[in-house]
């Protein structure tokens, strides 16, 4: 197989029929986008902030892009190095090749093909919504991923240090909650008809209703219509996306099968959860956290499952203090376990 590259993204922003790409929100802070060239296809991402400062990855969720964590990256960049890929989930703009094989499973071994790819190393994995699960599989001992093994012994499970599970899927809640049972309901649709089914979600009426979005945010409507868009255009993601939403079966017996291994996962882990989540259970975050070894769990309000969207400054706040603390038992041996619960309730 040939080695995967890397390649700047200038090409596919050029062509004039396609959207500018994700990572380029009105909130985004300064950086670069490239392609990278993997086994599934290529993938799209964005770098930004601290060379120096310490590697957040951050994973979104299912109809989403990278652009999900536009304002969190405004806020960590100054200080993190902030690395977002555009998973193909249902908003990416690269379609993955014919025979790539779109299960959240092998998805997640695609985010450790992407760390090994880009060599990057101490990475603190942080996933919202589908995301989440993504983390969860990938640092999973006895999940797929580790095919992914690179010749060199690494693979992309080693180059996570630490993670951060932000309103996720977890246990039994895949598809998550009406909202999800909903889209994986639409997936038994050819690509044609999906696409043709999705563009209703052009009217802001539709995207707010509880089968749509209306769950999942408050306050991130024009970042979910612009999710949307290739969706009503082009048959080739309509096509990826039909392939995710088919594997669910088989991916909710792997993440129920991964919530109970989690307890082998030792390293630091930071549960980041909406208090008031209608499709991601905050029963979920709690358990989460204490079945973590150093699991630690940080209830935001005034927020449902998209904190990113809704909260991005007490996300960013409690991300930074996370990976504050991983600096500081580098530098001065083992940590002491974080409280089981804290709160970022705002003033």
């Amino acid at each position: 197989m040939d080695t995967p590259s890397r390649t700047a993204a200038t090409d596919h922003h050029a062509d004039p029929g396609r959207d500018v790409g994700p990572g380029f929100g009105p909130d985004a802070d300064a950086g670069t986008a490239d392609t990278v060239e993997l086994s599934a296809g290529p993938l799209a991402y964005t770098t930004a902030g601290s060379a120096t400062g310490p590697t957040l990855v951050l994973l979104h969720g299912l109809m989403g892009d990278g652009s999900l964590w536009d304002a969190c990256v405004a806020d960590l960049a100054a200080d993190h190095r902030c690395v977002v890929p555009t998973l193909p989930l249902g908003a990416h703009r690269h379609a993955m090749r014919d025979d790539a094989d779109l299960s959240l499973t092998r998805i997640a071994a695609l985010v450790g093909e992407f760390l090994d790819t880009l060599g990057l190393d101490d990475v603190t994995l942080v996933g919202n919504d589908t995301g989440g699960a993504l983390v969860q599989l990938l640092i999973d001992d006895d999940d797929a991923a580790r095919d992914a093994t690179r010749e060199d012994g690494r693979h992309g499970t080693d180059r996570v240090a630490r993670v951060v599970l932000v309103s996720c899927d977890a246990f039994d809640n895949y598809p998550p909650g009406l909202t999800g049972r909903t889209l994986v309901l639409t997936g038994r649709l050819s690509p044609r008809l999906f696409g043709a089914f999705m563009q209703q979600m052009r009217l802001r009426l539709v995207r707010r209703l509880p089968i749509a979005f209306g769950w999942l945010t408050r306050r991130g409507d024009a970042a979910t219509a612009r999710w949307m868009r290739p969706t009503y255009t082009r048959n080739d993601i309509r096509r990826d996306t039909v392939r995710v939403l088919r594997s669910a079966r088989a991916d909710a017996r792997a993440l129920a099968a991964a919530g109970e291994r989690l307890p082998a996962y030792e390293r630091p882990a930071l549960v980041v959860w909406a208090s008031e989540d209608r499709v991601m259970p905050p029963a979920h975050g709690r358990r989460l956290a204490e079945l973590l070894p150093q699991g630690r769990l940080v209830e935001i309000d005034d927020s449902l499952t998209l904190i990113p969207l809704d909260q991005p400054e007490r996300l960013a706040a409690a991300i930074r203090e996370f990976t504050a603390e991983g600096r500081g038992s580098a530098a001065g041996g083992a940590a002491e376990p974080g409280p089981a619960a804290s709160a970022a309730t705002g003033d």
